[in-house]
């Protein structure tokens, strides 16, 4: 019975442990989502301001009547 208890109490541990691990990898990654988020966000707005640029270099050209 002893043994059976000293068996469980380890399990037990081991188990607490992978979930602290878990719990600290899912922090981990929650904040590298939320970077790579941002990270596109910031790379959206740059396309956007560079298309627009684009656009207004583009309209800038005159056109060729021939």
């Amino acid at each position: 019975m002893d043994t059976e208890l000293k068996s469980l109490e380890q399990k037990l541990d081991q188990f607490v442990g992978l979930c602290q691990r878990l719990r600290t990898a899912n922090q981990q990654l929650r904040q590298q989502l939320a970077s790579a988020v941002n990270e596109n966000k910031q790379l959206n707005e740059k396309i956007g301001t560079a298309t627009s640029r684009l656009e207004n270099l583009l309209n800038q050209i005159p056109e060729d009547n021939a």
